[in-house]
């Protein structure tokens, strides 16, 4: 009678949490649960202040319109702006002595420009009659005719300068569009905004402006 072998009898047993390579049994450290229970608890928290920083950051950064930037010409004589306006007449800056002047940087194919019009357009409004502050824009590295269009399918009563030499966005060290710049009744620039601007906040750029200088 040939002798038949069974697998299961003779198969090698597989080594578990508790056994060894050779199947025998090994003591498990006790020690070793609360360490792994400290490790998940430090690792835990660690997650958890990393998530409450994130989310101060997220809290406290600063909105993506009326940012505050850096510039070389804060807190200089605002340099000249003159020239031809879009509507075929002149815009000086220097006739503006004694009022809030913004002077808006833009272009039609920039989309945050696009999206700060409406609220030039409030702003320019709000100013009233007597046209202090004044709004003035130039146009950055655009063609005058899309321009124009733009105005009219828009809106917007407010001077609108050429700039086809790009001396004036030189002259105000523009690094790109849209940059408002707010210069003071003094003369004096007092704050650049970037990323698009408000209403609001262009109003409350002056008033604190004011109000820190005792106005």
């Amino acid at each position: 009678m040939a002798h038949v072998t069974d697998d299961a009898t003779t198969s090698e047993p597989e080594p578990s949490d508790d056994t060894d390579a050779d199947g025998d049994a090994v003591e498990l450290d006790a020690a070793d649960a609360p360490r792994r229970v400290r490790t998940a608890l430090v690792v835990s928290v660690v997650l958890a202040v990393l998530a409450v920083g994130f989310v101060a950051v997220l809290a406290t950064r600063e909105p993506a319109t009326n940012r505050v930037a850096d510039s070389p010409i804060l807190g200089e004589a605002a340099p000249e702006l003159d020239g031809e306006t879009l509507d075929g007449g002149s815009f000086d800056i220097a006739d503006h002595e004694g009022q809030w002047v913004v002077v808006n940087f833009f272009a039609t194919w920039c989309v945050p420009c696009r999206q700060e019009h409406p609220e030039l357009v409030r702003f320019a409004e709000a100013s009233g009659d007597e046209g202090d502050p004044v709004l003035v824009s130039v146009v950055y590295d655009d063609d005058p005719d899309d321009t124009r269009d733009y105005f009219a399918e828009n809106g917007g009563e407010w001077p609108v300068v050429l700039d086809p030499e790009g001396s004036i966005a030189l002259d105000y060290a523009v690094s790109g569009v849209p940059e408002t710049y707010l210069v003071a009744p003094d003369g004096m620039v007092v704050s650049k905004l970037t990323g698009g601007v408000t209403q609001g906040g262009l109003d409350a750029a002056m008033a604190e402006w004011e109000a820190r200088v005792g106005s």
